[in-house]
């Protein structure tokens, strides 16, 4: 395949107003525009192909990986931020697919066969998370996606969300569907807001300071963090603390009193409360889970 596949295909970044196709599928390095916090009226097929960092999804906080493969449902906002140093560039991080909200629907009107995709739809509303193993495998879609005509793109399509919907090894990653309708201004703004917050979330950090810097009454941004995101602002908070406290641990060089003081939480307790209600275990059996899964058989 050539290289020049790979760069941005500026028609697909239009907005609908002015593009009449029922399925896009184009990819990014980064930096680039699309790497914002956005959400849009098409349901939504991400794989990342390199590099990693934090993902953003609705309330959802959480690592990501080469081959991290997510499907979103409409207007369900969303980021991945890439840990990379400020002058580094990535020449091809994502893929993407997407299509209308009721292309699907409007085939299974017709055909009745189609009507088997349906619940796939209704579950990718709160983000779905599928496993690595299938994004490895999604890697050949997406490149023939981007390769093909319309004609072909709708078959892969519905053969591809065919293939999702019988995988099993699937998580839903929101708890709630945030507010559907903002504007762009709004965005850009809850962008800036949650760049803050992952900026700084291991200091203490409080609602008063974030509201000050957005320039809002603390009531005020309290009902627009919740709105645009699905989630009060220190349960987003403390998701995202919890995340980076599952990388420290399992990089197993921190004693759990240090990680618990490195991402933000001043103390113990508190910080193992958060954590056994966000992952369902303790910080501790979270570490020895995580060293049982990556160790090899020979030190079994």
């Amino acid at each position: 395949m050539s290289t020049g596949l790979y760069s941005p295909i500026a028609p697909e970044l239009e907005p609908r107003d002015v593009d009449d196709r029922s399925v896009l599928a184009f990819c990014h390095g980064l930096p680039s525009p699309l790497v914002r916090w956005h959400g849009h009226d098409e349901y939504e097929l991400h794989l990342i192909v390199e590099g990693n960092g934090q993902m953003f999804v609705g309330d959802h906080a959480g690592p990501f990986t080469a081959r991290h493969l997510i499907m979103l449902g409409p207007m369900q906002p969303h980021n991945w931020v890439s840990d990379v140093a400020p002058e580094q560039t990535l020449e091809l991080r994502d893929f993407v697919v997407q299509f209308r909200r009721d292309l699907v629907a409007s085939m299974a009107a017709n055909i009745p066969e189609v009507n088997a995709l349906l619940p796939l739809l209704k579950r990718s509303q709160l983000g779905l998370e599928f496993s690595e193993s299938l994004g490895n495998k999604a890697m050949t879609f997406f490149e023939r996606m981007i390769e093909s005509d319309q004609i072909t793109r709708l078959a892969l399509l519905i053969d591809f969300l065919g293939v999702l919907n019988r995988e099993s090894r699937y998580r839903v990653l929101c708890d709630s569907m945030p507010e559907s309708k903002q504007n762009e201004a709004a965005r850009s703004r809850i962008d800036q807001i949650t760049s803050y917050i992952a900026a700084n979330h291991t200091q203490d950090l409080r609602l008063s300071e974030v509201s000050r810097v957005s320039g809002m009454s603390e009531s005020a941004f309290s009902r627009f963090f919740t709105r645009s995101t699905g989630t009060n602002f220190n349960r987003y908070l403390n998701r995202l603390r919890i995340t980076h406290a599952c990388e420290l641990l399992g990089e197993g060089k921190l004693a759990i009193t240090d990680v618990c003081h490195e991402v933000g939480f001043h103390n113990i307790a508190n910080f193992n409360r958060h954590f056994r209600e966000l992952k369902s275990m303790t910080p501790r059996e979270y570490r020895k889970l995580v060293q049982q899964r990556y160790s090899s058989p020979a030190n079994d």
